[in-house]
């Protein structure tokens, strides 16, 4: 099994800083109008206007959790601090899905508005595979 994390730990790793930086999402709008925002762009942009709790809300569940889960995963897969480590990485585990669900949710509201239509871009699918790639992970710490 150590194997398998010392292989499974450094892709999740990679995928989620490429599903940050590449594009989430393509709005076409008015079939002259195109925006592919990053999930940095996206909280950067609900911080920066009259959204700016959103944002923080946002980029709290999409960017600093999941990347406190995945320190805390190669602390205890390689670091050997299990007790509080393990610990914390019980707690945050617990909003692990919270991150798809907000980015799922900016999705499915585009979609649906009628005002743009949404296609998904190659970064939401490395940030979904380094979310499920976590939690094989962490599975696997926790059972060791």
């Amino acid at each position: 099994m150590r194997l398998f994390l010392s292989l499974l730990l450094p892709l999740a790793s990679f995928s989620f800083a490429l599903g940050l930086t590449l594009p989430l999402v393509r709005f076409e709008k008015l079939y002259f109008f195109e925006e592919t925002p990053s999930l940095i762009e996206i909280v950067l942009e609900l911080t920066r206007g009259e959204d700016a709790a959103l944002g923080v809300l946002v980029g709290c569940f999409s960017i600093a959790l999941p990347a406190v889960k995945l320190l805390l995963l190669h602390v205890v897969a390689f670091g050997g601090g299990r007790g509080r480590s393990l610990t914390l990485l019980g707690a945050v585990g617990k909003w692990s899905m919270m991150d798809v669900m907000l980015v799922a949710l900016v999705i499915f509201a585009a979609k649906t508005s009628g005002f743009a239509t949404a296609v998904t871009q190659p970064g939401i699918w490395f940030y979904a595979f380094a979310t499920l790639a976590s939690a094989v992970a962490a599975l696997i710490c926790g059972r060791r």
